[in-house]
């Protein structure tokens, strides 16, 4: 039996400490990143893995931004030092991504526990089946209709990006050269990609430069991420793509979530808990890894 209270003590711990939003964010990501590697695999942890005679996850292109892999790590320690060998990284990741909204202010659900971690990473599945920043909204749908999920659920789980940051890299495209337009993306805001250029300039030096991704509220878990579309100012491609695709039943979803944080709560609930529950490694496949780093 999984001792909960310990964990979550351990959780709550580890992350307050470590645990400026940024952090809680990475967390969170990761948990969103491994969940949709189920499209191919289930959620299995394994896109805390090393390379070792494979190729990794970590830095795959649908994967840029990822990271918070230390948090996971001592998180683990702390685990292992109390109860060795089990608690699995990937339900590592569910609860302390759970934990990461409620200390932004979010809402709570149950996590289910019993996963175990895969024994190898999925680089071609990381590539094709995760959407990367800068797809259209015709790419995103299948990604996620072809697995069981629903644009109800492509628009709640988007709005992890109410609160975090973002490397210039996966939105500057947007700002200057557009598709090759030799134009800025249309469907950014005048003043918002004024602020954007100023903070990504072209030719700069931007690699380690990160922005919010919800300019209203950064550190809040909330629904200003879909009032921000209807203003456009979505930070990336895959952002605002929700609201000013032409046409797309997705924009009467962002317009409800914009109306009503409750609606969008609770949708985000319901998308994570079946996010998280599609195709577990469960039972004798898999193993629970004691460094989520590499295979025992």
């Amino acid at each position: 039996m999984i001792p909960l209270a310990l964990m979550l003590q351990v959780l709550y711990v580890v992350l307050w400490i470590k645990g400026n939003v940024l952090m809680l964010e990475l967390v969170l990501k990761l948990f969103v990143f491994i969940s949709m590697i189920v499209l191919l695999i289930g959620c299995d942890g394994s896109i805390l893995l090393d390379t070792d005679g494979t190729q990794t996850e970590k830095d795959a292109p649908a994967n840029v931004g990822a990271g918070g892999f230390d948090i996971v790590d001592d998180i683990k320690t702390a685990l292992e030092n109390v109860c060795p060998g089990v608690v699995s990284c990937a339900d590592i990741l569910a609860l302390a991504s759970e934990i990461g909204v409620v200390l932004a202010k979010g809402p709570s659900w149950q996590v289910l526990f019993g996963r175990k971690d895969s024994l190898t990473a999925n680089r071609s599945g990381a590539n094709s089946d995760i959407p990367s920043p800068f797809e259209t909204l015709a790419v995103m749908i299948p990604q996620f209709t072809n697995k069981g999920m629903d644009l109800t659920d492509l628009v709640a789980l988007s709005g992890a990006h109410t609160f975090g940051r973002a490397r210039c890299g996966t939105f500057e495209q947007r700002l200057f050269n557009f598709n090759g337009s030799g134009n800025p993306d249309l469907t950014v805001d005048a003043t918002f990609l004024q602020t954007l250029q100023g903070i990504c300039p072209q030719g700069g030096n931007n690699g380690n430069t990160f922005t919010n991704l919800d300019i209203s509220t950064p550190n809040d878990f909330d629904n200003d991420y879909f009032t921000n579309l209807q203003s456009n100012q979505g930070l990336l491609q895959t952002d605002q793509e929700l609201f000013s695709t032409s046409g797309s039943a997705t924009i009467a979803i962002v317009n409800r979530y914009a109306g009503s944080q409750t609606q969008f709560f609770d949708d985000f609930v319901s998308s994570m808990i079946k996010l998280g529950n599609i195709s577990p490694l469960t039972g004798t496949n898999g193993q629970i890894r004691t460094d989520c780093k590499r295979v025992n």
